[in-house]
């Protein structure tokens, strides 16, 4: 019952958790620049590391980008890394004044920084450089010109998802959001991704972003479900925000398994108590290749004596794609058209590729909540040739 109901952390005042540290509004458009420097394979190549420094949370995941980092350039053998780290305050002046110091140290390539604002500003500081900038962020507004996004962005999950629904007869998809810009973005991205495959858009609807908004919406969105012939419904929240909720509201008011099947554009088995919760058994949710996830993890922890904030694998990724091109000994390893190589790479999170318009391609698994745990139910592919591609 709705009296046994509570606002998980505080609805009114947090967003999309996931938003909160790589999805910030961006500035300005960076201006399309060159392929990117020529190098001299044979000597160590100049790498910056751009992370936000500081106190608190932010020293925790920039001590952990660096750690990562000097993990994958100790897994690339003979290929040799200068990497450089330098701080950014974690704001747009400070990556900007960073970038600029960093290209005038040598750098050849940046990695980092980590908030999309300070991201769009390092690309801006040296796109006459010639220098490329691949940003920890998931923002694909920021995306472009010398600008790349490691950060899985929400057109991956939801084209993920809206494939396999299609795949496994449950392709009718009704889209539930609430009205923040975050998910409304969310939104948006499982509306293209239902257009591109082989799902139907059943509809969508949306509620305020608050206790009484939720409470309220929940009778209208049940009965539009209904009436639409949905048998998938994609949320845009996670359990920091609306989901718990949903969770609990929708299938009072029978809207639930069998005969609709839930899907999370978030990792619904976060916070891990989440994973009790009734109405999430049997939820669907993208992955990051486990295998491979958990062995960087437990290598990390053997390394440094603590688990790696749940960011750092992209910093080893954007090191292992730098390695991997520095390695084929051409002059041109970091250019626009190698960073963008067709076949892609081999990370710790799976394989991933970057695109021409700055976004990326990552290789996902599919998972679900079954007995309070999460279970594969559909792996992460291994070649961008397979399903989903």
């Amino acid at each position: 019952m709705f009296s046994a109901l509570r606002m998980p952390r505080a609805i009114a005042t947090r967003g999309l958790a996931l938003v909160a540290a790589a999805f910030l509004a961006a500035c300005d458009t960076v201006p399309t620049a060159g392929g990117g420097p020529r190098i001299d394979a044979g000597a160590p190549v100049a790498v910056a590391l751009l992370v936000p420094g500081g106190a608190g949370g932010d020293a925790l995941v920039s001590r952990s980008l660096e750690n990562a980092a000097r993990m994958a350039i100790a897994d690339l053998g003979n290929v040799q890394i200068d990497l450089r780290v330098y701080t950014t305050g974690g704001n747009a002046a400070g990556a900007s004044t960073a970038a600029s110091r960093a290209a005038d140290e040598g750098a050849k390539i940046i990695l980092g920084p980590l908030y999309s604002e300070a991201a769009n500003a390092a690309g801006l500081a040296v796109a006459s450089q010639n220098i490329n900038v691949l940003s920890f962020s998931n923002n694909a507004a920021i995306a472009g010109g010398n600008v790349f996004v490691l950060g899985n962005t929400f057109d991956n999950t939801a084209s993920r998802l809206a494939s396999f629904a299609a795949s496994r007869g449950k392709g009718d998809i009704f889209v539930v959001n609430a009205r923040t810009t975050a998910e409304e973005v969310g939104r948006d991205a499982i509306l293209r991704a239902v257009n591109s495959s082989r799902a139907r858009l059943a509809g969508n609807a949306s509620f305020d972003f608050s206790q009484q908004g939720i409470v309220a919406a929940v009778p209208e969105i049940s009965q539009q479900v209904q009436a639409s012939g949905a048998n998938a419904i994609f949320f845009t929240s996670d359990n920091d925000g609306a989901m718990s909720f949903l969770a609990q509201l929708l299938p009072e008011n029978g809207i639930g398994a069998p005969n609709h099947q839930f899907i999370g554009l978030t990792r619904l088995d976060v916070p891990a108590e989440a994973l009790s919760q009734p109405g999430l058994q049997g939820a669907w949710m993208a992955l990051p290749d486990p295998q491979l996830n958990a062995s960087f993890r437990d290598r990390y922890v053997s390394a440094y004596g603590s688990q790696p904030h749940p960011l750092a694998g992209l910093s080893y990724d954007g090191i292992a794609a730098v390695g991997a091109l520095v390695g084929r000994g051409q002059s041109d390893a970091l250019t626009r058209s190698a960073l963008t190589q067709g076949s892609g790479f081999v990370g710790v999170n799976g394989i991933f590729r970057l695109m021409d318009n700055g976004t990326n391609q990552r290789g996902l698994a599919v998972g679900q909540i079954q007995n309070n745990q999460v279970i594969v139910i559909d792996p992460a592919p291994r070649s961008f040739g397979g399903f989903g591609f």
